[in-house]
């Protein structure tokens, strides 16, 4: 299934045992959910808790517009200080961070409120990562456990439902020089509280719900097909997302103001993000992330577009968590394993088409997969337990076929 030479097969395998066994003793933890219609108004008595008195809210610009100023007042009106920040924009970089951490600072803020999808949750846990490291730039704290240091308090606010931050251990951050996309994983990521309300995400566009749903759904399933690291409980919560996402994202896309659709999808969102925490995601994320640094592609679109091209090269390796998944989502309920992951991919390619999502994205260059191979792979191999390790050449094959070449 694999070319990749014996002995780096061997090191990668042994490198995800050995995590996995040392994994299974850390101090994992979940955000603590605070969800349902009008949950935002408990946020001043959630900071207060925490002991914040000057909060910094860091969102993107259309968010801070119509979603930041309402919840604001309330901080305010509860006897609370508030900055705002609101120039995060997808795929947040390393200057962004860097004038959050000023921002904090010299405004003497003592804890985080990121409103927004993953781009302001992740930029917001960068730059309170920076605040307790400020002698690690983002390169140095790129990879597991480079930060091992307590954060500001922290909430965090989705108004899409797809990255997942707001559970995660994980913050990527976009190089603007090189371009390169930096993944900063720890247990100390994590938010204090998770905010749910899914009248936040009521005004979202019907494309931006279509890609950060198959974000979700990316989360859960990579996590599921795991070979490593998976547990009763990240399998539980991928197949309640997956059936989740495939019952009510198509609703949510149709009518936004569908509130059930919409916060059930936030709960998916947030059981794929406690999935993929624990069990990792994989080869789909490693190459999506070099599309989002070298061409600014959303995350969600670059998910979305390159889930089932990666699952169908998996082929037997997946087969029967596939087929799992395609008995939960009622895809294909009888048959043998080969066919019900073969309906289950097609399930997914069909459900882009319906959304909207193309099944290739010509924005590739040839002159550009080199180094895209090399950034997939380093972030991929020794860390993911993929079902299948890629090396150069197939790492190539399959971005060239993303590309529909």
């Amino acid at each position: 299934m694999t070319s990749m030479k014996p002995m780096k097969r061997l090191f990668c395998r042994a490198f995800q045992t050995v995590f996995d066994l040392g994994s299974r003793v850390l101090p994992w933890r979940k955000p603590e959910i605070v969800s349902g219609a009008g949950s935002t108004a408990k946020i001043p008595e959630l900071l207060r808790g925490c002991g914040v008195k000057k909060v910094i809210i860091v969102s993107g610009r259309h968010t801070g517009a119509v979603l930041v100023p309402p919840i604001r007042a309330q901080i305010e009106a509860a006897g609370l200080s508030a900055v705002h920040f609101d120039g995060v924009r997808a795929n947040p970089t390393i200057s962004v961070i860097e004038q959050v951490r000023e921002m904090y600072l010299t405004e003497g803020c003592d804890g985080f409120l990121a409103v927004g999808g993953g781009s302001p949750m992740d930029t917001a846990k960068a730059a309170a990562a920076r605040i307790v490291r400020p002698n690690r730039t983002v390169e140095q704290m790129t990879g597991l456990f480079k930060v091992m240091h307590a954060l500001p308090p922290f909430i965090a606010v989705p108004t899409t439902a797809g990255s997942g931050s707001e559970t995660t251990i994980a913050a990527v951050i976009t190089n603007e020089k090189t371009r390169h996309k930096h993944a900063i994983m720890d247990l100390c990521l994590v938010p204090r509280y998770a905010v749910l309300d899914a009248a936040l995400t009521e005004e979202l566009p019907p494309d931006t719900t279509a890609q950060t749903g198959m974000d979700a759904l990316t989360h859960a399933v990579e996590a599921y097909v795991s070979v490593h690291s998976t547990t009763k409980e990240t399998d539980r919560c991928a197949e309640e997302a997956t059936a989740a996402i495939f019952r009510y994202l198509e609703r949510a896309y149709v009518n936004g103001h569908d509130l059930e659709a919409r916060q059930e999808m936030l709960l998916a969102s947030f059981k794929a993000g406690v999935a993929f925490t624990r069990a990792g995601v994989g080869n789909v994320h490693a190459i999506a992330h070099t599309l989002g640094g070298l061409y600014n592609t959303a995350h969600g679109l670059a998910n979305a577009v390159i889930l089932p091209i990666v699952l169908a090269d998996y082929g037997a390796a997946v087969e029967e968590k596939l087929a799992r998944l395609a008995e939960i989502t009622g895809t294909k309920t009888s048959g043998t394993a080969r066919e019900k992951s073969g309906a289950f991919i097609a399930a997914i390619r069909a459900m882009n088409e319906r959304l909207g999502i193309p099944d290739h994205l010509d924005v590739i260059r040839e002159e550009d997969i080199p180094q895209m191979v090399v950034w997939a792979l380093r972030e991929a191999n020794p860390t993911y337990p993929v079902p299948v390790l890629y090396d150069e050449a197939h790492c190539a094959e399959v971005i060239r076929r993303v590309g529909g070449k």
